[in-house]
């Protein structure tokens, strides 16, 4: 099947096809043709009030029988908070031992010098999936677990109520996917606004700067093509397939 091209024995038949493979074990869906179904279904808010329950069980399925590292979501959110508390104790840290004067617990140049860089990486793992599952909940989608991506490097990850995504505009989903990968990329240069503040010595603004030019490019080189970018670039050509329909576009 071609992608754009609807199955011959008809969308249902196809998600019963993969949910069967699915149940006697095999979970590669993109080799069962499952994505190339939900493109189509994506497409059709009819389409997608009628399948929505069953794709989401599908990917459900899939995902529970191909990870093994998983807990309920609020785990992964306290986690990450955590991480952007983290963040916020290390530049506190910086930033008071700048301006204890004599009496300071730490020298300034270490603590400002090795605290900024580390709250930045802190900020940067803290405040990716959470910016996805803030931006997810508030346009409607749910997640079911909290999860570590194997092989390494180990990611974590919040893995979504396919069911919930279906039933969100694909611009809000185009949304949900950028949240994370915009907030990851502001965390350095968040973090290098207190720098003055904390008697940052040069190279930490130095490490600061190229650690946030690093992350833009490496967004710009790779995140396009197989990441959060892919995603959103994916939903948005989802958002224009869908206006030409309703106007009768070519």
């Amino acid at each position: 099947m071609e992608a754009g091209e609807t199955p011959s024995g008809g969308l249902g038949a196809e998600l019963d096809r993969v949910e069967s493979a699915v149940d006697e074990g095999d979970t590669d869906l993109r080799r069962l043709g499952f994505w190339r179904v939900v493109a189509l279904i994506k497409r059709d808010d009819e389409l997608i009030d009628r399948y929505a329950d069953q794709v989401g069980r599908i990917d459900a399925k899939a995902f529970r029988a191909r990870v093994r590292f998983r807990a309920p979501v609020w785990v992964g959110v306290v986690l990450q908070v955590l991480g952007i508390g983290v963040a916020a104790g290390l530049v506190g840290l910086a930033v008071w031992n700048a301006g204890a004067g004599a009496d300071r617990a730490l020298d300034v140049e270490l603590a400002s010098g090795l605290a900024l860089p580390l709250a930045a990486f802190a900020l940067a793992a803290g405040i990716h999936t959470f910016g996805h599952f803030i931006v997810g909940r508030s346009v409607g989608i749910r997640f079911t677990d909290f999860f570590f991506a194997i092989p390494p490097p180990p990611l974590p990850g919040l893995k979504i109520d396919y069911n919930t995504y279906l039933r969100t505009g694909p611009v809000a989903r185009a949304w949900m996917h950028a949240s994370g990968a915009v907030a990851t990329k502001l965390a350095p240069f968040v973090i290098l606004a207190f720098a003055p503040v904390a008697a940052a010595p040069g190279w930490t603004v130095a490490v600061l700067v190229i650690l946030g030019v690093f992350q833009v490019t490496t967004d710009v080189l790779f995140s396009t093509k197989s990441s959060d970018w892919k995603k959103v670039r994916r939903e948005l050509a989802v958002a224009r397939a869908r206006r030409r329909v309703h106007t009768g576009g070519a």
